[in-house]
């Protein structure tokens, strides 16, 4: 899994970062969470591809989904044919209904808009989406990518010692079939595989005020992407316009027991030293980076000694 950062700036782009969106790579399938203006420039200066069938936007301001309307266009005049599915807080629909259609000549493929709540999941047969409420006004959303468990591991000379033949009789011992060895014995997949074992999590605060609800949807991630507009000089102004200190996000992954967090939705106002909202943030949580533009990052299994 990777996560690459194609905007990390607050409320409007600067000369070193654009407006907010974060690209997901997993196992040959990708999305992207929010789509600020000259995404689609973003996706192609840092190789992302445009490959992806799912955006999921935190909010409907215009720093979080004009670049929907830019990319939208490009995919069509790539004569791309596969759908393209879309997910906004609710009342959400009507606004991006509009937007999608904002200067954008008929698409050779279909657009579906669909609206969730907090709580509510998108499946996948590996892994879920799962919204969770965003203190930011209004309808607000963060997500969870949260994979679900994974098989044990397969102990091959325990296997060996109960006369497992090897070949395709392990692996439908790990896909969870019994099998009968010679003289009738039956071994179970209990006999030679392990407890199940925790997939990856990462979370997406989007805008928002720290909070419970980001504390208990990054609970154990291994990653947590959380706003951070504001210094703490810029406390009071945080609050009134519901945004977080990189303090404030600090607290949230202490709380969390997140491996790592990474600060985004950076204000230009700290342009020329957003190290500095790092150095507030790490002591409290010393695991804290400030996302550049174009940073990439590969997410491993946390609890897996080879990765696998």
């Amino acid at each position: 899994m990777r996560i690459t950062f194609l905007g990390t700036s607050a409320s409007r782009p600067t000369v070193g970062r654009n407006v907010s969106s974060l690209f997901v790579q997993r196992e040959g399938e990708s999305f992207m969470f929010d789509c600020g203006e000259g995404t689609q420039r973003q996706m192609m200066r840092y190789g992302t591809g445009f490959s992806l069938h799912d955006i999921f936007f935190s909010h409907l301001h215009a720093d979080h989904f004009l670049g929907v309307i830019g990319l939208l266009r490009t995919m069509g005049l790539q004569d791309r044919r596969e759908p393209m599915r879309l997910w906004a807080p609710a009342g959400g629909r009507r606004i991006l209904a509009e937007a999608v259609h904002l200067g954008v000549e008929r698409v050779p493929f279909d657009i579906t808009i669909s609206e969730m709540e907090a709580g509510q999941r998108v499946e996948r047969d590996e892994f879920d989406i799962v919204a969770f409420r965003a203190h930011h006004g209004g309808s607000a959303l963060g997500y969870a990518l949260v994979e679900h468990d994974r098989r044990g591991r397969f102990d091959v000379e325990r296997a060996r010692a109960l006369g497992v033949p090897e070949g395709p009789a392990f692996g439908r011992l790990h896909r969870g079939d019994p099998i009968e060895v010679e003289g009738g014995r039956v071994v179970r997949p209990e006999d030679v595989v392990g407890p199940s074992r925790p997939g990856r999590r990462v979370v997406y605060t989007g805008d928002t005020r720290p909070s419970r609800d980001t504390v208990d949807a990054a609970q154990g991630a291994d990653v947590l992407v959380h706003e951070a507009t504001f210094g703490e000089d810029e406390a009071d102004r945080a609050r009134a316009t519901r945004h977080s200190t990189a303090r404030e996000a600090a607290t949230v992954a202490r709380r969390a027991g997140v491996r790592a967090l990474y600060l985004t939705h950076i204000s230009s106002r700290y342009a020329e030293d957003p190290r500095a909202l790092e150095r507030q943030a790490r002591k409290v949580f010393r695991r804290t980076t400030v996302a550049a533009d174009g940073l990439a990052v590969d997410i491993p299994y946390a609890h897996d000694d080879d990765g696998d």
